[in-house]
């Protein structure tokens, strides 16, 4: 059975169309289980009505046309209880409903599993048998394992089929067929809309990530497929000459084989003429490359169909020698819109200065690190778009919603000049709160409260002076290690940080030592790790490699040589033992530059407060410091169990939980008892609705990124203290996040800054 399961759903993952997916779900199930009758119903996502969208058994007449209501009918029944319905007679149960259009009459054992796919009913899996009877333990197992399987298929397939008629592409629905959909539904990761071109970015040598795109020189594509085959086929020549006398004549067999299937018709044959019908060459290939593993997939020997991982593993190699052969001058749109899988800031950092626009990823979440990045550019993202069809986005219109977390593929006119409106109001709102940059950060009652730049950028440094950022609260100096390709030199980080602090001063800038590991990982320092977050990452990795850290430390004391406004910050802190060793390592950094002849000013030295233990031991570490800076990030990750680029949990990731709230406030109070100042740094400090509790719980100062900053000081500038106080022991009561967080908004609302709460409305 497992088996059966593996190939059915490989063979539904590699359907071109909803139409063919559900073609093969109801005829591959009636064989499996060997039933008279197999169906699939399909809910619409607007009425929740339940269409009969494929069968084999019932009137192929009634496919599109037969629509049960919800909860109508045994179909119905299942939809509803979203459980299982395994019935001996169907037609003597209270919920049956003839229809006679499906010619069902003579069935009578009926079993019916939901399809379900992110808490949604998304369809009803249907046997019938004409025999009266009840499936077995084994069929209900068998067929609840695999509607859970192919719920995200299907969905998948829903999707791709809604780009499709949206082009006029493919068969027209039939009248009563569930909407195909333009608008893709995701998670908000960047607040703001953009209208922009598709751009698919796909790691390297991954056939199933290539998008479709048209041949822009059907003569070029091709000669550039045969260049990358002719390639290959030398490759293999080569590893067969160099190994073959180390290797058994089955083993060498193996080089032969690989060469045959290269100069042979079938692969390149096809590849040619799917090029010549218009395709460029990478979207041809990986066409073929499936058409033929999948008949490899299809075969009852084992040993062959091990054969379909050659057949891919020649895909790679192919697609590998076309990529390196057109990675230089690719062309970027006037407004790209980078569309991934999982995008990096490598992929940022490739687009023209000026042209990104906005972001689109099938993974993560608001707070996965692409997104931070996103709002320290300013420009909106979209994350988790779980049901991305990513190989038919390329070149496509888009417009990208990072306040609702929706991307909309082929904007109708009226769409389009919707969101160009909306775009116009934020531009709008932006010049507005722009009036507000240079007013100091004071309450109406006196208080100043400090309002610093998140960044990592140097990009950013004018745009966080001109917000009037009032200094660096994180610079996060990872970023320079993930663009490269090595770690960089002592001098070349000297320069990189000289130019910030240099751009501030005298404002304080706090360079955060290196924090890789978890989501942020360097190619050139790899650390596999089965749980990366709760792994080997940010202090522990320097602390284990003090060659790295005293190089950077070395590198940060000389940058602020003259100048006296260095703060350095300790990541991923746990207890008292890390900042004292990474405090004598300072110390030695600096006795060292001392000695040659560098005199450079004491800095002033913090620790992040981001994993549980750091809240409880609050005031033992700001002892050992300056001061104490909040990474909400990782500690609503750490606090709530929730990996934070997971979309499926993302939206457990909740900042104004009562209990992040109060893991806050308890080292707020824990860095004040010791006397030290505390800030926070996480993305909490940029959200305008929790900005007014952070005030009220009395941290010093925030940093976000520089977009965030004007909201933020309206924020300041509209609430004293004391209001904030109250309206932080009014939310303290409340118990549901949502509560919170509506509360808050109320008062933004009430206070005159509804603009502020739009992300999410």
């Amino acid at each position: 059975m497992l088996e059966r399961l593996r190939r059915i759903v490989q063979q539904v993952a590699g359907a071109r169309s909803l139409g063919q997916a559900l073609e093969l779900i109801v005829e591959e199930v009636r064989a499996a289980l060997g039933t008279d009758v197999c169906s699939i119903y399909l809910a619409e996502r607007d009425t929740g009505r339940l269409v009969l969208m494929a069968t084999r058994g019932l009137a192929p007449r009634a496919v599109g046309r037969v629509a049960l209501g919800p909860g109508e009918g045994l179909v119905g029944l299942v939809a509803t209880r979203a459980e299982p319905v395994n019935l001996e007679d169907a037609p003597s149960h209270p919920h049956f409903k003839y229809v006679a259009e499906t010619g069902e009459a003579p069935f009578h054992a009926f079993l019916g599993v939901p399809v379900i796919h992110q808490r949604r009913v998304r369809g009803v899996l249907v046997v019938q048998q004409r025999e009266r009877r009840r499936f077995d333990e084994d069929h209900v197992t068998f067929l609840v394992t695999l509607a859970a399987q192919l719920a995200g298929v299907i969905a998948h397939a829903e999707a791709v089929g809604g780009l499709e008629l949206a082009n006029g592409e493919g068969a027209t629905p039939e009248p009563a067929a569930p909407p195909r959909r333009r608008v893709l539904e995701g998670l908000p990761g960047a607040p703001g809309v953009a209208l922009g071109t598709a751009v698919v970015v796909y790691p390297p040598a991954e056939l199933d990530a290539v998008p479709d795109r048209p041949a822009a020189n059907i003569a070029a594509e091709e000669a550039a497929f045969r260049e990358a085959v002719a390639a290959v086929t030398e490759e293999f020549r080569r590893l067969q000459a160099r190994l073959g006398p180390q290797l058994k004549a089955e083993d060498r067999a193996l080089f032969d084989a690989y060469i045959l299937m290269l100069s042979g018709d079938s692969l390149v044959t096809d590849t040619v003429e799917r090029i010549r019908a218009g395709s460029w060459a990478p979207g041809a290939l990986r066409e073929t490359i499936e058409e033929h593993a999948r008949v490899f997939d299809a075969m009852d020997d084992p040993y062959l169909r091990e054969r379909a991982a050659d057949v891919r593993d020649l895909g790679r190699r192919i697609l590998a020698q076309l990529q390196a052969a057109r990675r230089e001058g690719r062309e970027w749109p006037e407004r790209t819109v980078l569309v991934g899988e999982q995008i990096t800031a490598a992929d940022l950092g490739e687009v023209p200065a000026g042209r990104l626009a906005a972001i689109v990823s099938a993974h993560g979440s608001r707070s996965s690190h692409v997104a931070i990045l996103a709002r320290a550019l300013g420009i909106p993202a979209v994350m988790g778009v779980a049901e991305l069809p990513i190989q038919r986005l390329e070149g496509r219109e888009v417009v990208v919603d990072g306040y609702r977390g929706r991307l909309h593929v082929q904007p109708t006119g009226q769409v389009r000049e919707e969101f160009l409106r909306l775009a116009r109001e934020e531009e709008e709102l932006r010049a507005g709160l722009s009036e507000l940059a240079m007013q100091p950060s004071v309450t109406p009652d006196g208080e100043h409260v400090p309002l610093l730049a998140n960044t990592g950028l140097l990009a950013d440094i004018t745009p966080s002076l001109t917000s009037g950022a009032e200094g660096i609260g994180l610079y996060r100096t990872e970023i320079p290690f993930l663009m490269r390709e090595r770690f960089p030199g002592e001098e070349e980080q000297r320069r990189i940080y000289r130019q910030v602090l240099e751009a501030f001063a005298p404002r304080p800038v706090t360079l955060r030592t290196l924090d890789v590991g978890g989501d942020k990982s360097l190619a050139y320092f790899p650390v596999h790790e089965a749980n990366p977050f709760l792994g080997w990452r940010g202090i522990r990795i320097t602390l284990d490699h003090p060659e790295i850290f005293l190089t950077q430390l070395r590198a940060m004391l000389r940058a602020n040589a003259g100048l006296g406004n260095l703060q350095i910050l300790l990541p991923m802190v746990s207890g008292v033992e890390e900042v004292e060793d990474a405090v004598l390592l300072i110390r030695r950094a600096r006795e060292e530059l001392a000695e040659e002849g560098e005199a450079v000013p004491e800095p002033r030295v913090g620790v992040m407060v981001e994993v549980p233990s750091a809240v409880y031991m609050a005031r033992q570490l700001a002892g050992r410091v300056d001061f104490l800076s909040i990474g909400t990030n990782d500690l609503i990750q750490y606090l709530l169990a929730v990996d934070r680029n997971n979309e499926r949990v993302a939206e457990l990731y909740e900042p104004f939980h009562p209990a992040v709230l109060a893991a806050v406030q308890a080292a707020v109070d824990g860095g004040h008892a010791a006397g030290r100042p505390v800030s926070v740094c996480g993305e909490m400090a940029g959200d305008p609705a929790a900005a007014l509790l952070l005030l009220g719980m009395g941290v010093d100062s925030l940093s976000m990124s520089a977009s965030s900053l004007p909201r933020v000081k309206w924020v300041v500038r509209s609430f004293t203290r004391a209001e904030a106080r109250a309206l932080l022991e009014e939310v303290r009561a409340l118990e549901h996040p949502h509560e919170v967080r509506e509360r808050v908004e109320a008062a933004l609302e009430a206070r005159g800054l509804g603009g502020l709460v739009r992300a999410g409305k």
